[in-house]
């Protein structure tokens, strides 16, 4: 090694340095090569929509990524690693709007600043890879499985109610409405009914659910998040005949046990009876008008006041024939299940209010098992035992609902019904920036697909939008074409597809960015699918994960891939990271609580900035920031660098005679420390505990004095093994280490240590170890080792070292071949 002593790490030459020899060697690039026979694995985090400038939730999620992608490659894996940009949607047209540029042009400015700060963070991307979803040669191929799913039937058109600003002439989904208002302009919202396009991932409602249960490397609390969006039910559809009519209103119901209860029906404001009733109602129209103007989310309707009004009209109940009132009620939705339900105001809390509020009857129908008394003031929703049910009288609940549904088949009136809360996915928007849906309107042909020879349907990119319709709509180079059927005057459709669609396959997309002869490379997408590592915030756990998980089916199911070549889900493993907080809340321009990335760069270096990300929370957990905890990760490395002038040459001596004890005890903390963090790779990402591991091998290293030629090697071993295993979380310094270790090959390549068992097991005890007077573990040192040596081997140990965490050392006790005794406090 070089002798030169070096008093300080020079972050910024040397993290230059670095990132210019990676890039020229290559290192960070994944192999297509089938000769290459080394095993495959595709990390991946969510990429990012380029809105100019990367925040600290960013940087905490590509280093998340970047560490296991780096442990990976040492681990001799061939590792997919790539980078790209969500790039289209409805932010770069409110920019636009306030910087007076075309979308394009600012989307494409602030994808060359962010790709230049992410490079400067050093993350190990193949840029090769790069993609953005507004580049032609991406969506194009989204537009072309558009056009397969129109021919299968699984892509279509309808009128649907949906969420409307006026002033932005856009609909707006149930996020963007903030107490009614729109959430850009501050606008009332209404409600209207527009022709919308939808595909229908209901038709794999039932296959989505199943298959949850193959997802073994996804959190349970995310599974649980998917399942109840799915919301699988098993009840009964119900046909209530519209009293003078030929018509009926149907309901789905999970307790048909409680039919014999029902004493009104419940529509939504929008329904077409409420509709048809308000014509000649003006109170009716005014608070159907109402109605069109309150929140659509379910939690705002579970906790509003509940209103209605009668509609005037009545049903015949299936199996009694009793008149049944219709009300039109502002807590019935027309976008879920019918827009219309049945009411029980004895067995339903919601109904039950309604019922008191308006005077409508209350008739008992379950009583309770244990032949109690019904709740007094209060709905009993307990499955029980049917009263006042005519024949259905004394059945238990499971058995009623068979019966009445039977009974209802019998008289044509309602069958059993599988139901799920689950709805097709609205995938068309009323914008400009957005890729366009390759759909021509033709008066005479209806609408027609674009041939696929004709795709991509390009969208104009100099176009300025104002806020108001989206300028397609009168863009006469874009809108008039001639019908690809009849050949007559059309219109090209001007809504463009949800930026879902494009985020959806971007995974299985970067396995072969650069293809042209169709959507996907088989071959590619079966080396490298499913991803193996997906990372990326919570927040997306249901729609962006659900529909990727759907678009995976449809392409698979389309013969873009096989089965066999793609698999059945596009992420065997995910990983969901918690927020970055500061003073306790979530980092936001509006709370004046951000931290420019950049200027903790310029200030410590990109590896400081990624040591501290890692190290400060387990990555499921929130992370609050700490000026002090970056200072800290920046005196670690510098303490680490710093150690290094003590490594001489492995043949140096200075006479006197080595400490063996010493050796020995090195020895152990050192392979030690490699078993944990190798374990916190493997098991749980647990980055904090693995860089606490290495701060206590540095505090060995630092502290260890070599007598001679046996002690001078053990103490290169441990710095050498301490720089090999730094290198996924600080790349840049671990690379400038092993130069100066003379060690020639990349640290960021290196084989990943091992930990020598032999070591860990030679001359051993087993000693307890007590913290605060109970045993919290076991640990194996040296026989002979000292009082330190046990404290460092026990501080690296993952299950003690938890109940170290966050706490100041009082008292050290060994008592040899026996106990470790520990006496902590609260820092």
């Amino acid at each position: 090694m070089s002798k030169d002593k070096q008093a300080r790490y020079d972050a910024q030459a040397i993290e230059a340095k670095w990132q210019a020899i990676w890039e020229r060697d290559g290192v960070d690039a994944a192999s297509d090569d089938p000769a290459d026979n080394r095993p495959r694995y595709y990390c991946l985090a969510m990429f990012p929509y380029p809105s100019g400038q990367l925040h600290m939730g960013h940087v905490r999620n590509y280093c998340l990524g970047d560490a296991v992608a780096r442990y990976k490659r040492m681990c001799g894996f061939n590792v997919l690693h790539p980078m790209g940009w969500d790039a289209f949607g409805l932010p770069a047209e409110n920019a636009a709007i306030k910087h007076g540029r075309p979308p394009a042009e600012w989307t494409w400015h602030n994808i060359d600043q962010m790709r230049g700060q992410l490079k400067r963070l050093g993350f190990s991307y193949d840029w090769s890879r790069e993609l953005a979803t507004c580049d032609p040669d991406y969506y194009r191929w989204e537009q072309w499985m558009f056009v397969q799913l129109l021919k299968k039937g699984l892509a279509y058109r309808k009128e649907a109610e949906v969420n409307w600003c006026e002033p932005c002439h856009t609909v707006l989904a149930n996020e963007q409405v903030v107490e009614g208002e729109c959430w850009r302009c501050g606008t009332q919202v209404s409600h209207k009914n527009l022709s919308q396009w939808f595909i229908r991932i209901t038709d794999y409602a039932e296959e989505l659910l199943n298959d949850l249960e193959k997802l073994s490397g996804w959190p349970e609390r995310v599974r649980d998040m998917q399942k109840n969006w799915i919301g699988r039910s098993t009840g009964a559809r119900i046909e209530f005949p519209l009293e003078g009519s030929d018509e009926s209103l149907s309901v789905f119901t999970t307790r048909p046990d409680t039919l014999m209860g029902v004493t009104y029906m419940a529509v939504a404001a929008g329904h077409p009876l409420a509709k048809k009733a308000a014509e000649n109602d003006p109170k009716l129209a005014a608070f159907v008008d109402e109605c069109s103007r309150i929140s659509t989310k379910e939690a705002d309707i579970a906790t509003m006041e509940k209103k209605g009004m009668s509609t005037g009209r009545y049903t015949l109940h299936p199996i009694t024939g009793d008149k049944v009132p219709v009300w039109a009620a502002n807590f019935v939705l027309m976008g879920y299940g019918t827009g219309a339900v049945m009411s029980v105001p004895a067995h339903d809390q919601r109904d039950y209010e309604f019922a008191l509020e308006y005077d409508i009857p209350i008739s008992q129908v379950i009583a309770p098992a244990d032949g109690s008394a019904a709740p007094e003031g209060m709905a009993f929703t307990d499955p029980g035992v049917l009263v006042n049910s005519g024949e259905f009288d004394g059945l238990d609940s499971e058995a009623a609902k068979k019966a009445i549904i039977k009974a209802l088949e019998e008289r044509g009136k309602g069958s059993e019904q599988v139901n799920y809360r689950l709805r097709d996915w609205l995938v068309s928007r009323q914008r400009y920036w957005g890729a366009p849906i390759p759909v021509i309107h033709c008066e005479t042909c209806g609408a027609v697909p674009v041939p696929e020879a004709d795709l991509p349907v390009i969208l104009p990119e100099e176009l300025q939008p104002t806020g108001g319709a989206s300028p397609l709509e009168t863009c006469e180079a874009f809108v008039d074409v001639n019908c690809p059927q009849c050949g007559k005057p059309a219109r090209r459709e001007t809504d463009t597809f949800d930026t879902f669609m494009e985020s959806s396959w971007y995974m299985e997309r970067f396995t072969c960015n650069e293809y042209q002869d169709g959507m996907l490379d088989g071959d590619a997408v079966k080396a490298w699918m499913p991803v193996a590592q997906y990372i990326g915030g919570v927040e997306h756990a249901v729609l962006h994960l659900l529909y990727a998980r759907f678009y995976h089916k449809l392409l698979r199911d389309a013969g873009v891939f096989t089965s066999k070549e793609g698999g059945d889900e596009p992420f065997a493993n995910l990983l969901t990271q918690g927020m970055v907080l500061k003073d306790g809340a979530k980092m936001s321009k509006s709370k004046g609580n951000t931290v420019d990335p950049g200027s903790i760069i310029e200030r410590f270096g990109a590896d400081t900035a990624r040591l501290f990300t890692l190290f400060a929370a387990p990555p499921e957990k929130d992370l609050e920031w700490s000026d002090a905890g970056v200072e800290g990760a920046s005196r670690f490395l510098n303490r680490v660098w710093r150690m290094l002038d003590r490594v001489t040459d492995e043949n140096a001596n200075s006479g006197d005679a080595e400490d063996q004890q010493a050796v020995d005890g090195l020895r152990q903390v050192i392979h030690a420390t490699i078993r944990r963090v190798t374990h916190a790779f493997e098991h749980g990402f647990a980055f904090n505990v693995a860089i606490a591991a290495l701060m206590e091998l540095s505090n060995a290293l630092q502290s260890f004095e070599p007598k001679g030629q046996t002690g001078n090697a053990v103490l290169r071993e441990g710095a050498s093994a301490l720089v090999t295993m730094l290198a996924p979380f600080a790349p840049h310094f671990s690379s400038e280490c092993f130069d100066r270790l003379g060690i020639a090959e990349h640290a960021v390549t290196a084989d990943w240590p091992k930990a020598d068992e032999a070591v860990l097991k030679r001359d051993e005890v087993t000693l307890m170890v007590q913290i605060n007077g109970k045993k919290r573990g076991e640990i194996t040192v040296a026989r002979d080792a000292d009082q330190d040596i046990a404290l460092a081997v026990a501080k690296a140990d993952e299950t003690i070292a938890r109940w170290l965490e966050n706490m100041n050392m009082v008292k050290v006790i060994l008592v040899p071949g026996r106990i470790l005794n520990l006496v902590v406090k609260p820092q």
